[in-house]
C-alpha cells in the first residue's frame, strides 16, 4: 500500500485508539498509587494525584468521543436506539465515574423513577452523562445532582452542580445545539459539548430531534447541563 492510499483520518483513529488504551493503563496505575498514598497517610500526595487522575479520566473520555465522532462521520457507528431503563443508565454512568467522585469527595444525588424507560442508544448516552459528570466534577464544590423526567413528550436529563455556573459568554451563545459547530480555542469543554450535541441530534422521533442546552440555576444554583430526547 502506498502512502497516498492511507487515509489520514483512519490513521488518526487508529492512533487515538492506541492512546486511549495507554491512558487506561495509566489511570489504573495512578489510582492504585493514590490509594497507597492515602493508606499510608500521605494526604498531600493523595490530593495532588486526585487532580492528575481527574484530568486523565477527562483525556480518556475525550479520546472516546473523538473515536465516536469519527464513526459518525464514516456512518459506521452501530446506532442502537431501543427502550431501556433511564435509572440504570444513570447508575452505570455514576459507577464509571465513582473513583473520581470518591477521590474528590463529591456526593451525587439522583432524582429518577426506577420504572422510567425511554428510547436511546445506551453506550452513546452513557458517554454523554460521563461528559457531563466530568465537567461537573471540575467545577462543583462538592455536590452533583442528576435528574430525569418527562417533559413535553421528551426525556429530559439534567446534570447540575453547586459550582460557579457557566460564564455569561457561553450562555449568550444560545446553548450548544448540534448545528452550532465547535470552537476548540474557546475552552476545554468544546469537544465534549460538540459530542453530546451530536449524540442528542441522532435521537429523533416524529420530526423532532434531541437537543443539548446549558444554563445556570437548578437545585444547587450552579451549572446545568440539559439533554432532551424526544
Amino acid at each position: 500500500m502506498s502512502f497516498d492510499e492511507i487515509s489520514f483520518t483512519d490513521l488518526m483513529a487508529s492512533s487515538i485508539h492506541d492512546m486511549k488504551n495507554s491512558v487506561n493503563v495509566q489511570v489504573h496505575a495512578l489510582e492504585q498509587i493514590a490509594h497507597d498514598a492515602k493508606a499510608r497517610g500521605d494526604l498531600e500526595a493523595f490530593d495532588s494525584l486526585v487532580v492528575v487522575i481527574a484530568q486523565a479520566h477527562r483525556v480518556n473520555a475525550n479520546l472516546i468521543q473523538l473515536l465516536s465522532l469519527y464513526k459518525f462521520g464514516k456512518s459506521t457507528y452501530p446506532l442502537d436506539i431501543r427502550e431501556q431503563s433511564v435509572a440504570e443508565l444513570i447508575a452505570e454512568a455514576v459507577a464509571q465515574q465513582r473513583s473520581v467522585l470518591d477521590f474528590k469527595g463529591i456526593s451525587v444525588e439522583v432524582d429518577c423513577a426506577d420504572d422510567f424507560d425511554w428510547y436511546f442508544d445506551h453506550d452513546l448516552m452513557t458517554g454523554v452523562l460521563l461528559n457531563a459528570l466530568n465537567n461537573a466534577c471540575n467545577y462543583t464544590q462538592d455536590k452533583i445532582r442528576i435528574a430525569a423526567q418527562l417533559q413535553d413528550g421528551a426525556l429530559v436529563l439534567r446534570v447540575e452542580d453547586n459550582g460557579p455556573g457557566y460564564p455569561a459568554h457561553m450562555l449568550e451563545q444560545g446553548g450548544v445545539g448540534a448545528d452550532k459547530g465547535v470552537n476548540f480555542f474557546s475552552g476545554s469543554t468544546g469537544l465534549g459539548f460538540y459530542f453530546s450535541a451530536q449524540v442528542a441530534h441522532l435521537h429523533h422521533n416524529n420530526g423532532r430531534r434531541g437537543s443539548l442546552t446549558i444554563d445556570n440555576g437548578g437545585a444547587f444554583g450552579g451549572g446545568c447541563f440539559v439533554v432532551a430526547l424526544p
